[in-house]
């Protein structure tokens, strides 16, 4: 399917243009995007140790601190660290989205038991 970015973009596109998206497929969705926080973590990890390794080549070639900062944060490592933060954001926010989704599904189902 390719990235965890892109299979995510994929579930949030689905979800975006369903106009009626089942509760099973909520489920499975959720399901999915729980089993891919672990992969999600790795990532974090991974950009995470080489953004450091990249501001600290900077903080040992620049006089101050905040222009090796500055200076790192112009590179793809730091890109690629802000893409696995921003990516597991977003799907903390399709999960939460689904679970209040399922959960109001849950609701109606109920209320039109006892009526």
């Amino acid at each position: 399917m390719g990235t965890i970015r892109e299979m995510i973009s994929t579930f949030q596109n689905e979800i975006l243009n369903s106009k009626d998206l089942m509760p099973d497929r909520a489920a499975e969705i959720l399901t999915k995007l729980c089993a891919l926080m672990g992969n999600i973590n790795d990532e974090i990890r991974i950009t995470d140790i080489a953004y450091s390794k990249v501001l600290m080549e900077h903080y040992n070639t620049q006089e101050t601190a905040n222009r090796a900062k500055i200076i790192a944060e112009t590179t793809p490592e730091y890109e690629a660290k802000r893409v696995a933060r921003d990516t597991k954001d977003l799907a903390k926010e399709i999960v939460g989205s689904l679970k209040y989704f399922l959960r109001g599904k849950e609701e109606e189902k109920r209320n039109t038991r006892f009526q």
